[in-house]
C-alpha cells in the first residue's frame, strides 16, 4: 500500500468478490429490458415537404418537436432519426436530471461569471417546468425529484464541501448513505431529478405524435442543401428528401451535417453497471431512504442511484476516448472498466458483498471544450444546431429546444441574449494532436486523483485558458 492509492484501491475487494459479481452480467441495458417493447416509426420514403425538419431523435430532436407543435400547433413537423428513437445517449444515460444548464456552478461560474446567476435561475425554472411537463403531459417515466448527495472520499476533498449550503459532517452522510468512505457531505435537496431514461424517450415520441409530430425511424440524414429551387432547406435521406422551411440538427455525439462543427466534439464513452434488485436487508444495511442522487467529488467522479425496484445503478470514473472521433459498438465493451467499476462498487459498499450485477453497458458522450452546449445557425439562418452537452443533457435538453426554436424565429429573448448561446466555445484540435491532449489530461487527471487533487501545470494551463476534457 501507497500513500498514494485513492481510497477505492486502498478499500478494494478480493478479486473474487468482483468475478462473482460479474459473472452473471449480460451487455445490455437495462431500461430497454424494463420499458418493454416500444412503438416503432415508419421509415421516410416519399419526398415531402414541412415546415420544420427534426434531424435527431434523441432527448434534443423530441424535446425540440414537442415545444415547436406547442407553440404552433399548425405546424407540419418531421422528425427523422437514423435507427430508432433515443437508441444512443438519450436512453442508456444514468437518468440525472440536473437543473444546472452549465456543467455544475464551478464551471459556469469560470466559463460565464457576468451571466452565471440569469444562467442559474434559468436552469431551475427549466427542471421545475420539466416536472410540470411530466405531470401535464403524463409522461410516465418514474419521475423522482431526490435531489443530489455529493461526497468526499478523500481527506484532501473534505474542504472542497465545507462550505456547501447543506454540508454534512461524516456523521450526518452516513446517516443519508452508509459507506465507509464518506468523510463529508453536501445535498442539494431540489436541484436535480431521477428518472427512467428510455421510458421518458418513448413517453416524448407518444406525446409528440400525439401532437401532430411525424415520426421517420431508420431514415438517416446523408446531407443538407439549400434548395435548388425553393427558398428552403433539402434534408436528404437516402431514399427521400424533406423541403423544410426551418431544421434543427439535434445529432450531438455522431459527426455533424456542417463541416463547421466536425471539430467541435469529441465522443467519450462512459460505462454502468446495474445490479440485481436489493433485499429487505441489503437495503437497510445501506440507509439510503431518501434515494438521492450519488456522487463523489474527484475529478474521476462516480454516479450511482436507486431505480424503482431497488437496484443501484453505478457508473463514471474511467472517460474513454478512441483516436478518430469514431462512435463504434465494439467501443462499449471494455472488460478492465467494468472490473474497476465493480472494485469501487464493493469497496464503497462492503457490506453488499455477493451482490451480482445483472446488467453492464456502455455509452457515447458529446463532449465539448466548455463542457456544456453550444449553439449556432447556418443556411442563411434556416438551420440550428446545438451539441456538446458533455453528460448533462438530460435535463439541459429541454432548454436547448427553446433555444434553438428562438434563434430560428429571429426573435430576442433572455435565452439567444446568453453569451454561453451566443460564443462558440474552442474546438477540438484534429487527430493526431486530439488523441495526445485528451490522453495527456486523462493522465493528469487520474495523477491529481493520487496527489490529493494536486493539478499539474499542464490542468493548471487548461483551466487558465478555461477548456477542458470531462464526460
Amino acid at each position: 500500500m501507497t500513500s498514494r492509492q485513492t481510497a477505492y484501491e486502498r478499500h478494494a475487494p478480493d478479486h473474487r468478490v468482483v468475478e462473482h459479481a460479474l459473472a452473471s452480467s449480460r451487455r445490455a441495458v437495462y431500461w430497454w429490458e424494463e420499458a418493454g417493447t416500444p412503438t416503432r416509426y415508419p421509415q421516410l420514403t416519399a419526398s415531402t415537404k414541412a415546415d420544420l425538419t427534426i434531424v435527431g431523435g434523441g432527448y434534443l430532436g423530441l424535446w425540440t418537436a414537442v415545444h415547436a407543435k406547442r407553440r404552433n400547433p399548425g405546424a407540419r413537423v418531421i422528425l427523422l432519426e437514423g435507427r430508432t428513437v433515443g437508441w444512443a445517449a438519450s436512453g442508456r444515460n444514468g437518468g440525472f436530471c440536473e437543473a444546472s444548464l452549465t456543467h455544475g456552478s464551478a464551471n459556469g461560474r469560470a466559463k460565464w461569471p457576468g451571466e452565471f446567476e440569469t444562467l442559474h435561475k434559468l436552469g431551475e425554472e427549466n427542471l421545475d417546468a420539466f416536472e410540470r411537463d411530466v405531470h401535464d403531459l403524463e409522461l410516465a417515466c418514474h419521475w423522482e425529484r431526490t435531489g443530489t448527495l455529493a461526497v468526499a472520499v478523500e481527506e484532501h476533498q473534505v474542504s472542497w464541501l465545507r462550505d456547501a449550503e447543506h454540508a454534512l459532517d461524516r456523521e450526518a452522510v452516513q446517516s443519508e448513505i452508509c459507506s465507509p468512505l464518506f468523510l463529508r457531505g453536501a445535498l442539494d435537496p431540489t436541484g436535480s431529478a431521477l428518472l427512467h431514461p428510455a421510458r421518458l424517450v418513448l413517453e416524448l415520441a407518444r406525446v409528440a405524435v400525439h401532437l401532430g409530430v411525424e415520426i421517420h425511424e431508420y431514415s438517416a440524414v446523408v446531407g443538407i442543401r439549400t434548395g435548388r429551387s425553393t427558398n428552403g432547406v433539402d434534408v436528404c435521406t437516402k431514399r427521400a428528401t424533406v423541403t423544410s422551411d426551418r431544421v434543427v440538427l439535434a445529432t450531438n455525439v455522431f459527426r455533424s451535417l456542417l463541416r463547421r462543427n466536425r471539430l467541435m466534439t469529441v465522443p467519450v464513452y462512459d460505462y454502468v453497471l446495474m445490479t440485481e434488485p436489493l433485499t429487505p436487508q441489503q437495503l437497510a444495511s445501506i440507509g439510503w431512504s431518501g434515494r438521492q442522487g450519488l456522487t463523489d467529488v474527484a475529478n474521476q467522479f462516480h454516479y450511482a442511484r436507486m431505480t424503482r425496484d431497488n437496484r443501484i445503478l453505478y457508473g463514471g470514473y474511467d472517460a474513454v476516448y478512441h483516436a478518430g472521433r469514431r462512435v463504434k459498438e465494439a467501443y462499449e465493451d471494455r472488460p478492465e472498466t467494468f472490473q474497476r467499476l465493480a472494485s469501487h462498487f464493493f469497496a464503497v459498499f462492503p457490506q453488499l458483498e455477493g451482490l451480482r450485477f445483472s446488467h453492464r453497458w456502455a455509452g457515447a458522450i458529446d463532449t465539448c471544450t466548455q463542457f456544456t452546449a453550444f449553439y449556432g445557425l447556418s443556411h442563411r439562418g434556416r438551420v440550428a444546431h446545438a451539441a456538446g452537452f458533455t453528460g448533462l443533457g438530460v435535463g439541459a435538453t429541454r432548454f436547448a429546444a427553446d433555444v434553438l426554436l428562438d434563434l430560428l424565429s429571429g426573435r430576442t429573448t433572455v435565452r439567444t441574449e446568453l453569451e454561453m448561446v451566443r460564443k462558440r466555445p474552442l474546438p477540438f484540435p484534429p487527430e493526431p494532436i486530439a488523441s495526445a491532449g485528451i490522453n495527456l489530461t486523462r493522465w493528469s487527471l487520474d495523477r491529481a486523483d493520487h496527489r490529493q487533487g494536486e493539478r499539474n501545470l499542464f490542468l493548471r494551463t487548461l483551466d487558465a485558458i478555461g477548456v477542458g476534457f470531462d464526460s
